[in-house]
């Protein structure tokens, strides 16, 4: 993609930009996308790990599926749900962890430091 490399992009290509920072910009699927990192599961076993409705986590996964970062597979009657690039989503994730963390440290050394008058 060439987003990251300063060129132009086109419409559709920004747009699939949108649909996977949305997906990734809410702290439930975040932790969905946690416990997929550590192998397939159901959405009942998401539910149980997220504490959430079961709607609620299907609504999410198929959020996540439509951002193309989730797969699935049928066995028998269950669906099992697993990241589709699991390599490439940990890098996402630890490239975000380094920005937010290049971004404090630079934050707090842009602040003032405080002086106490004794």
């Amino acid at each position: 993609m060439a987003m990251y490399m300063g060129e132009e992009t086109s419409l559709e290509e920004r747009e699939n930009w949108v649909t996977l920072f949305k997906s990734l910009a809410d702290g439930h699927r975040l932790q969905i996308i946690q416990h997929l990192l550590l192998g397939e599961h159901r959405v009942t076993d998401l539910v149980e790990h997220v504490g959430l409705a079961q709607s609620t986590v299907s609504t999410h996964v198929a959020s996540l599926r439509k951002s193309g970062l989730l797969a699935s597979h049928t066995h028998g009657r269950a669906t099992y749900y697993t990241l589709a690039y699991p390599e490439e989503t940990k890098t996402l994730l630890t490239a975000a962890k380094a920005f937010f963390d290049g971004t404090e440290k630079l934050r707090q050394t842009s602040q003032p430091e405080s002086t106490s008058h004794d």
